[in-house]
């Protein structure tokens, strides 16, 4: 299965293992799912990964990362012609799961991503991303 992971989700993963955020990155690290991704999106992995308050070990998030570009998808992404958004820095998850064909964007933020349905791309919740795997 091919999905978007927004930030929010990566980080709620690292700090509570044991949540549904934590199953999907256990998911992510097996390669049982593969993440779409670009520059933009490795980029803003590193940057809230690697600042406070989180600050995780830069050997574990360097090691997360180059497991995410190894395993999975690059994608060149083409600007979506959307100018009215809710939150303007989640317009590159959109457009990455659009080029890409993503099955899903899994955020913590679904009123961020509305905007997605009407490209086709369904988000869900990491609670209900976690459901849906296990039907």
């Amino acid at each position: 299965m091919l999905i978007v992971l927004d930030t929010n989700v990566l980080v709620s993963g690292l700090l509570r293992p044991d949540n549904a955020p934590g199953r999907i990155v256990d998911l992510v690290i097996a390669n049982s799912i593969q993440l779409a991704y670009d520059d933009r999106i490795m980029t803003e992995y590193e940057d809230v990964l690697t600042r406070a308050p989180f600050s995780f070990p830069r050997r574990q998030v360097s090691a997360l990362l180059d497991h995410i570009r190894l395993n999975g998808t690059p994608v060149s992404a083409i600007p979506l012609p959307i100018t009215v958004i809710p939150d303007p820095s989640h317009l590159p998850f959109a457009e990455v799961a659009v080029a890409a064909g993503a099955d899903i964007i899994v955020t913590g933020n679904k009123a961020h991503f509305a905007f997605v349905g009407a490209l086709g791309i369904s988000t869900l919740s990491p609670s209900a991303f976690m459901k849906q795997l296990q039907k």
